[in-house]
């Protein structure tokens, strides 16, 4: 077989070819497939990829966002759906998939699946918690109602509240209750009634109708929007047996609009039958007692203590005037005892005065000086006697005096000669007599011998 190269087909060539025949197959343009959804993923875009099989088989899928903005419910993994679109060649990985532009879940409808699903995620993040639920007022002012301006709903509610309650003011937000723009008119007309002043209740609902009808009520918006009321919100949505994602977020939940009515406010006539009632009990318990207390008052009145009051209060004046006595009595006491420890104090005080202690200390200075002198004196005089008995003992143990009686004093080299011994026959002795001295010289000595007198 001879080829040439130029019969070769690039891979894109190739895909290109095969894209044209998906595309002229009239067969593959509008195909109906139903499987069970697999690795469902939702792309940032708003494109969902995923893979829709049965037990033997496979094929890759994708519905992009234009298509999947129109989805009431959320895809997941293992939803057995059906899907409405066509097949063709994806060029960029060579495989074929099929482009979705309806899916709706298989065996169950489209709207009840995302139902669920809205309940389910609004009951995990807590919304429909019971410790939520805002009180409804036993007696509003103020009542507001959101729903359509016309209908049987608007003019139940108006009804039952005038006849119930006509002394509550009702205040009507318009709004769109089914269609297309519904969910964002209803959010609106919620917003307007939490912006209005002193409101305390509101009312939302409308009439009765299929489940396209009421799913206003179940879109995410409105019920954020009513779970975040500052209001108390009462539903009324449909008829006893319908149930809106609006009715789990509510407050409370009344089963037609009429009964929320009946709910936001007090009957009337029942108030005002309450009021006959608790009217007669009270008239019946202050008769009952003022007839106790007259009787009791006779009792008292003719008692004893009362027909002699001065007996009663005779002991208490004893008591008194005895109390009084004694009060002036220790008065008394005690502005003496005061009086005297306040003389004690001043005595002390004039005691303490600075000037009086420096006077008596010059006193006790002038006794002490007077004492002073008088011993100095007389211990001068002691003094002086002993200094003159001293004298006279000195003057009569002066070896001068004793001169007087003939006898003298030799000394040689400044010193009293006691004894022969001390003589030194080359010095000259000094001779003192009573009236001077005489220098002599030593011729001889002669020692006394033992026995003799010097």
């Amino acid at each position: 077989m001879n080829v040439t190269s130029t019969s070769y087909l690039t891979v894109k060539a190739l895909t290109k070819y095969i894209k044209r025949k998906f595309d002229a197959d009239p067969h593959l343009r509008n195909v109906y497939v139903k499987g069970e959804l697999s690795n469902v993923k939702i792309h940032t875009s708003g494109h969902i990829y995923f893979t829709i099989k049965d037990e033997q088989t496979r094929i890759s899928a994708v519905m992009f966002a234009a298509q999947a903005r129109n989805l009431k419910f959320k895809p997941e993994s293992g939803m057995n759906v059906l899907l409405q679109g066509d097949v063709n060649v994806y060029e960029g990985s060579g495989q074929y998939q099929l482009y979705a532009q309806v899916m709706q879940p298989d065996g169950i409808g489209e709207l009840f699946v995302a139902f669920e699903q809205l309940k389910e995620k609004l009951a995990k993040e807590g919304l429909f918690h019971p410790s939520r639920k805002k009180q409804i007022p036993k007696f509003p002012q103020r009542i507001g109602v959101i729903t359509a301006s016309t209908g049987a709903a608007i003019r139940d509610i108006v009804t039952t509240l005038s006849r119930r309650y006509p002394l509550a003011e009702v205040i009507i937000f318009p709004t769109l209750v089914q269609g297309i723009g519904a969910a964002p008119s209803i959010v609106k007309a919620l917003k307007r009634a939490n912006a209005y002043s002193e409101l305390d209740v509101c009312i939302v609902g409308r009439g009765g109708g299929s489940i396209e009808d009421l799913w206003a009520f179940n879109e995410e918006i409105v019920a954020r929007e009513i779970a975040n009321s500052s209001v108390p919100i009462i539903s009324a949505i449909g008829h006893e047996t319908d149930t809106t994602i609006a009715d789990f977020v509510s407050d409370l939940r009344a089963p037609t609009p009429t009964a929320a009515a009946e709910l936001a406010v007090p009957n009337q006539l029942e108030l005002l039958q309450h009021v006959t009632n608790r009217k007669s009990q009270i008239l019946s318990i202050v008769s009952a007692t003022l007839s106790s207390e007259r009787k009791r008052l006779t009792r008292v009145i003719s008692a004893y203590p009362l027909a002699y009051p001065d007996r009663l209060y005779r002991p208490f004046v004893e008591k008194l005037t005895r109390a009084t006595d004694q009060l002036e009595k220790s008065g008394r006491t005690l502005l003496q005892q005061k009086q005297q420890h306040l003389d004690q104090q001043t005595m002390r005080l004039t005691l303490q005065n600075p000037q009086k202690v420096v006077q008596q200390h010059l006193k006790d200075i002038d006794v002490y000086q007077q004492r002073l002198h008088i011993a100095t004196k007389k211990n001068i005089q002691t003094k002086g006697r002993s200094f003159s008995a001293m004298i006279q003992l000195l003057e009569a143990l002066n070896p001068l005096k004793i001169m007087d009686r003939g006898y003298s004093i030799t000394y040689q080299n400044d010193q009293v000669v006691k004894s022969i011994e001390e003589l030194n026959l080359k010095k000259q002795l000094h001779i003192k007599l009573p009236d001077g001295v005489v220098l002599a010289s030593i011729d001889s000595i002669t020692k006394n011998t033992k026995g003799e007198s010097s």
